[in-house]
């Protein structure tokens, strides 16, 4: 059985597109006022961007000290 790899998700531009789409689908099905559709949007939409922000220096920053460890080899 093949494991999720959470850092790639979590890191995806379009995992958060489509769980912005499928929430705000919902809202709009519930008839959620359109102010706040739009604010959970952003809200979603501002998360991904910072996880994905964050998941990506972390990536960098691992790969340099990996880089720094074998040039001294």
């Amino acid at each position: 059985m093949n494991r999720i790899n959470w850092k790639q998700k979590l890191s995806s531009r379009k995992f958060w597109a489509a769980v912005a789409g499928f929430v705000t689908a919902i809202l709009v099905a519930f008839r959620v006022e359109n102010g706040t559709v739009e604010q959970v949007t952003a809200i979603i939409t501002a998360g991904g961007v910072l996880a994905a922000y964050i998941l990506g220096e972390s990536m960098v920053d691992a790969n340099r000290e990996y880089e720094d460890d074998n040039k001294d080899e």
